[in-house]
């Protein structure tokens, strides 16, 4: 009597089991088509876009997506920094949820005081005294400009030594060249930006000037990049002219310049490297390095977020930056990413993947300090690129 019971009651248990499968297999496909039909049906401001999508995920840090894919190769466990605090599954959701991160509270704070958006700009990677309180910030229209260039003692340049040969009496080699290709392109949106130790008194109530102003860091620039063999662009369109032309605002200079910079790449088919290059607005205690003696005017790489491919520019930021900071500790304030309200978030760089910003020094800098500074990044740059050039098998002209 007992073993009938027993197998009644196992029978009954499938049988259930069964059922509740059934029923969870129906309900699961319910869901879904009420999603489908939800998503499909409802009115376009309702919608779930592309944008929102990506806006969503790209809140998430990479950590999360490394331990999701880790647990089924675990290939990616290898790559997650040993530094990398473990996944909380509550703090994920939280932040999926109301975008807000539990250790940051910019993301709380940021949508409630005015101004503290300018926080949601990220530093990628911190330099010598770079946090979030000295984060770049980018000059406000200026209320006059000043067209007078003052007196600048211009530094000597010293003679280009004649090639000697070999003490073996064989040649030396000829040092590489891009020949006739000019391959970095360089121009400036606040073109007008200067430096104001090296304005005289009367100057000194702002500081922009037409003609001493940031394209003398930027000529120093290239001019160095064209000695060291790397065929160089400095396009010193006045951006403020063309403003004041168009009846435009200061605010859409880059929208301006964008024109300039998509009419040189066309025209130029060897541009591969585009930096836009300005001064920040911060003091001097921020932007200024020492090195043997003489000092520097700092630099610092910003990048637009909202470039859809802006993960192939930060990358050309961060290599440039690892490369001053194994020659130069000190003299690169870091990498810096933009986006959100109050800044272009795009800054021109969807030109290019190999595009970025440099801020060179801050309006407490001077044109010296600037010029310095853009000769040490040319030969620092030079070697990044011929280093590239020899891992992509590229031959010189």
């Amino acid at each position: 009597m007992g073993k009938k019971r027993s197998g009644y009651q196992r029978k009954h248990s499938g049988v259930l089991f069964i059922y509740k499968r059934t029923i969870i297999l129906i309900g699961t496909v319910l869901f879904l088509l009420t999603g489908i039909a939800a998503l499909t049906t409802a009115g376009p401001a309702y919608r779930l876009s592309s944008q929102a999508l990506t806006d969503w995920t790209r809140q998430l840090d990479s950590t999360v997506y490394l331990d999701i894919l880790g647990s089924e190769n675990k290939v990616f466990r290898s790559v997650r920094p040993e530094e990398a605090p473990p996944i909380q599954l509550s703090t994920v959701f939280l932040q999926m949820l109301t975008t807000i991160k539990p250790d940051d509270p910019r993301t709380l704070l940021g949508s409630e005081i005015p101004g503290f958006s300018l926080y949601e700009n990220q530093i990628i990677i911190a330099g010598e005294g770079t946090n979030y309180t000295n984060l770049p910030i980018e000059s406000g229209q200026p209320e006059h400009i000043i067209e007078e260039e003052p007196a600048q003692e211009q530094e000597e340049t010293p003679a280009e030594e004649e090639q000697k040969p070999a003490e073996d009496g064989k040649e030396t080699e000829p040092a590489p060249s891009t020949g006739e290709k000019d391959v970095v392109y360089i121009y400036y949106t606040h073109n007008q930006e200067s430096y104001l130790p090296s304005l005289d008194a009367q100057q000194q109530e702002n500081a922009y000037n037409k003609n001493a102003n940031v394209t003398h860091a930027g000529g120093a620039l290239a001019k160095r990049l064209e000695e060291l063999g790397i065929g160089t662009i400095s396009d010193e369109t006045d951006i403020g002219a063309i403003l004041n032309e168009k009846g435009m605002a200061y605010h859409q200079s880059y929208e301006a310049s964008r024109e300039v910079v998509e009419a040189a790449v066309a025209e130029h088919k060897d541009i591969s490297f585009v930096f836009d290059i300005h001064r920040d607005s911060l003091k001097r205690k921020d932007t200024t390095k020492e090195i043997d003696g003489e000092t520097y005017a700092k630099i610092v790489f910003v990048v637009g977020a909202e470039n859809k491919d802006y993960e192939k520019n930060l990358k050309l930021a961060t290599d440039l930056h690892k490369k001053i900071e194994e020659e130069y500790p000190g003299l690169s304030r870091g990498v810096i990413t933009k986006q959100g309200a109050g800044v272009d978030g795009v800054y021109n760089q969807d030109v290019s993947d190999k595009a970025a910003l440099l801020e060179i020094g801050g309006a407490d800098n001077t044109l010296e300090e600037a010029t310095r500074t853009a000769e040490l990044f040319a030969d620092i740059f030079a070697d990044y690129y011929w280093e590239a050039e020899k891992v992509q098998g590229g031959q010189a002209e």
